[in-house]
């Protein structure tokens, strides 16, 4: 059987991409993302790769017609997508996570395909504090102070809706609690607690108290016992609703024991109001990604009963919760990732950049400084210059990669998202080889040129580009144009380093590589910039809403 997976680079959906991979019954998969995954590399090369949007910055028919094409030859679709950030964004994810999850429904019907498998959520249960076992059952109204459980339970509706109208089609809907690996640390760090929290300080020592709401009570599951329950879930054709997650519940003593690994560490139980009020001050500052609904929904949801899985899917967790816990804890730490632009890791590199330019020597994530080889400079070179030089690319970079960040944040509502985001993972990787090459050459880096850089494009966004309330059509246009300058001008440093490499022991082709990426970068910056202008100084064409 074929099997498509509609967010298929996400921490689940690379997870269920793998899954899948070992069950004998799936002949082949169709992965879709809005924004592509390294293909080349493992689980992603399994796949056939398709990006469509299902309605983010497309009208319906035309996400519905896209998809309806994909799904010609497919069994079963799997359907994972969902967006988390923007929070300030509802109708955006109101349109994607619910609307998008009719217009898959549809385009799968339409297709002919036999079973469709949802991804809903314990989010979308009404709520049920305390320790009393659920079962699917348990009414789905959601928790009406969390815009993520609202929609889960919208979505709930919309599958209800489906099933009335296609009788014919095999609606599986699992209702997974929190998924944790130490793969989506990195990316759940980001949507969640936000890159300012210095979660890596917890390699050098443990808190001896760890504050937590009164009450927590937390239920989860290992990425790949779900991705195994989607696989299972597909193949299986089973109508109906299933709770996933491990068979153990975690307080705040477990989480406490979690975080101390082997050291004592003293839960400090806090009233939920106060908890959510600081919450509450984080988000508003910027300081927490969350909002202090996901705290509602976590202190709201009901305790899941598993057994049906268990008995009709024939799943079982093979890990506990507080294995799933301490695994993504570690890999905070450590910022672990994947080969996929949503699943980043926290220090970005590799994917089909080398992270060094030394001949045989650093492999990703090692430099000279963890005893590789280093290179060797030609005494001729002046090494101040050469240093002075190489900074002041970092620190047009630094600025680059904070412009171009916030491109792609700004415009996931638009056509042009997945390549912005694509091309700022692009710049993320250049900005720490660049970081690397400093090290292998045993230079010092020049921090104060860096943070003026990263301040001065802050600083720059404080422009209204006339509009004060909302962001302005005309924002993109310029931006594009000032990125495109850039990448223009980092050409020239490519080439320099490029034609000085022998003299500094170097890889030349790293960097004739690099100057050929920057023709194709141009070509991306072009088309948004094409797009962009189309709109910026009409009134009857709009910016940042779905196009016909």
């Amino acid at each position: 059987m074929r099997v498509a997976v509609v967010g298929a680079t996400g921490n689940v959906g690379t997870a269920v991409l793998t899954a899948l991979h070992e069950r004998p019954e799936v002949s082949s998969v169709l992965g879709i993302a809005r924004r592509m995954p390294d293909q080349g590399a493992e689980p992603y090369a399994q796949a056939d790769w398709a990006s469509i949007d299902i309605g983010a910055a497309v009208k319906a028919p035309e996400a519905i017609a896209h998809l309806t094409k994909a799904f010609a030859d497919v069994d079963a679709v799997i359907h994972l997508a969902w967006l988390i950030q923007p929070n300030s964004k509802r109708d955006l994810l109101h349109r994607v996570n619910v609307e998008g999850t009719r217009n898959v429904a549809r385009a799968a019907a339409a297709a002919g395909v036999d079973t469709l498998v949802v991804a809903s959520s314990v989010g979308a249960y009404s709520p049920s504090p305390g320790l009393e076992v659920r079962d699917e059952s348990w009414e789905t109204g959601g928790i009406s102070t969390s815009h993520y459980s609202v929609d889960k339970a919208a979505q709930e509706r919309v599958l209800d809706e489906f099933e009335a109208e296609h009788p014919e089609v095999t609606v599986t809907r699992l209702r997974p609690a929190l998924i944790f690996s130490a793969a989506a640390a990195s990316e759940i760090q980001r949507y969640f607690l936000g890159s300012w929290m210095p979660v890596q300080a917890l390699k050098a020592g443990r808190p001896p108290l760890l504050p937590l709401p009164q009450g927590l009570r937390i239920q989860a599951v290992h990425a790949d016992d779900m991705g195994a329950a989607y696989a299972a879930a597909a193949v299986a054709g089973v109508k109906g609703a299933f709770n996933i997650c491990a068979d153990d519940v975690l307080g705040v003593q477990d989480l406490a024991d979690i975080v101390g690994d082997g050291k004592k560490v003293r839960p400090v139980e806090l009233p939920p109001s106060m908890v959510r009020t600081a919450m509450s001050a984080g988000h508003l500052t910027g300081l927490v990604a969350a909002d202090p609904g996901w705290l509602d929904m976590g202190m709201n949801v009901p305790v899941m009963d598993n057994a049906r899985a268990k008995a009709e899917l024939g799943w079982k967790p093979t890990r506990t919760a507080a294995d799933a816990v301490a695994e993504l804890l570690g890999g905070m730490i450590e910022g672990t990732g994947a080969d996929s632009v949503p699943m980043r890791p926290r220090d970005a590199g590799g994917g089909s950049l080398p992270v060094s330019a030394v001949p045989g020597g650093a492999d990703a994530g090692e430099g000279a400084s963890a005893g590789k080889r280093s290179p060797r400079i030609s005494e001729d070179v002046d090494r101040d210059l050469l240093n002075l030089y190489i900074s002041d690319h970092l620190t047009g970079a630094t600025a680059g990669m904070s412009r171009i960040e916030r491109m792609a944040e700004a415009n996931v509502d638009t056509p042009v998202f997945a390549e912005l985001s694509m091309l700022a993972h692009e710049i993320r990787n250049e900005h720490r080889f660049l970081e690397q090459l400093l090290e292998d050459l045993g230079f010092k880096q020049l921090p104060h040129r860096q943070a003026a850089a990263w301040v001065g494009e802050k600083a720059a966004r404080l422009k209204n580009n006339g509009r004060l309330v909302k962001r302005s059509p005309m924002t993109l246009v310029l931006e594009a144009e000032l990125m495109r300058s850039a990448v223009i001008g980092k050409k020239g440093g490519w080439e320099s380093l490029r034609d000085n490499a022998q003299l500094l022991g170097l890889d030349k082709q790293v960097f004739a590589d690099l100057v050929d990426n920057v023709d194709r970068q141009v070509a991306v910056l072009d088309q948004v910039h094409a797009y962009a202008r189309r709109r910026a100084f009409r009134t009857d064409l709009e910016t940042f809403t779905p196009q016909d």
